[in-house]
């Protein structure tokens, strides 16, 4: 039987949970760290303050580029969002769908996210998900610093 990946990340931010939401769901905030470090978004649908379809289009410094997309799932304002997430192929052929929640809570300065993504298919996609996961976060904490 097939064993299914998952990773958790956790940061805390020096703003209210309100804040750090909107850069979690809105594409004004998302844009602003969506993506590891030194990849652009040139394309996208990143609005994950509603339920529906989604996309974005990563574009690295040497030009490749790296798709993904989903649906949003849920949405509870300001505690907790999720999303489907499969990456596209070059063909544009959506692969293995995981699943991705976003939790915000209030600490006492500031808010705490979780980033749960769970359901990668083996660990060398749980270990690439945590490095790029982890790039973009340091991108959000520059960004709520």
């Amino acid at each position: 039987m097939e064993t299914l990946e998952d990773v958790r990340l956790e940061r805390e931010f020096p703003v209210s949970p309100e804040r750090l939401f909107d850069f979690v769901s809105t594409p004004e905030g998302l844009l602003q760290w969506w993506g590891p470090e030194g990849m652009s978004v040139p394309e996208h649908d990143l609005d994950f303050s509603r339920k529906g379809p989604w996309f974005s289009v990563m574009v690295n410094p040497e030009g490749k580029r790296f798709k993904v997309s989903g649906h949003v799932t849920h949405i509870d304002r300001p505690k907790s969002l999720g999303i489907t997430w499969a990456w596209h192929d070059e063909g544009d052929r959506r692969g293995f769908e995981s699943h991705v929640t976003m939790t915000v809570t209030a600490t006492d300065r500031g808010a705490h996210l979780v980033i749960d993504h769970r359901g990668l298919p083996d660990a060398e996609a749980a270990q690439n998900h945590t490095e790029g996961w982890t790039s973009s976060l340091r991108k959000l904490e520059r960004l709520a610093a």
